[in-house]
């Protein structure tokens, strides 16, 4: 590649860390060296079992907590009861210190990685949701896009990606609930949620 550009795969709609999977596939499949950071999750959704052992130029970092986070605003009372088991809750604009950390250590892990130029690909998975629960700021992700080596290409996942960032990328793809069995209480399915 002679030039590497910034992706964006955000939207309400299920399949955006599956089709930076299936992107990161065809880059090795081409021999491109490709890193994932995941900003929210842990190691212990099914793709870690196959993807950490899929070649040697496929690299993959979970920096995320076993339960996902969000403020108390963004989950309605009923959705609350349900989850308050699976969640961490946390009052807008005061997120956990921890989590905050965590991001940050992503946000240095992608800084080296996108500037230092040793990866064709660099995936930057849910942070969006990063910083829409405020554990990275908008200015931290321009200044690694800002030094991003030129060959490299990155793509950044999850749901409500900043309209800075969506001005500032080159492709960025919406995908758009319709129809989702979660509305019929449906919980993430082991191999095809989580």
């Amino acid at each position: 590649m002679s030039k590497g550009y910034v992706q964006v795969y955000t939207g309400a709609g299920k399949g955006k860390t599956t089709a930076a999977i299936g992107l990161a596939i065809r880059a090795l499949g081409a021999g491109k060296k490709v890193l994932m950071i995941q900003f929210m999750k842990s190691p212990s959704y099914s793709e870690h079992r196959i993807l950490s052992g899929i070649s040697p130029n496929f690299r993959i970092e979970a920096i995320g907590k076993p339960f996902f986070i969000a403020d108390e605003s963004s989950i309605p009372a009923e959705d609350l009861a349900k989850l308050k088991d699976q969640v961490v809750i946390f009052p807008p604009g005061n997120p956990p210190a921890e989590y905050v950390e965590l991001a940050q250590s992503g946000i240095g892990m992608a800084k080296e990685a996108l500037s230092g130029g040793d990866y064709d690909l660099v995936i930057l998975d849910e942070l969006n949701v990063a910083m829409h629960f405020g554990l990275v700021a908008w200015t931290d992700v321009e200044a690694i896009i800002d030094e991003k080596a030129e060959k490299t290409e990155v793509v950044i996942t999850g749901r409500n990606a900043p309209a800075e960032l969506m001005e500032r990328a080159d492709l960025v793809t919406e995908m758009r609930e319709i129809k989702h069995y979660y509305s019929q209480g449906v919980m993430a399915r082991k191999g095809i949620e989580n």
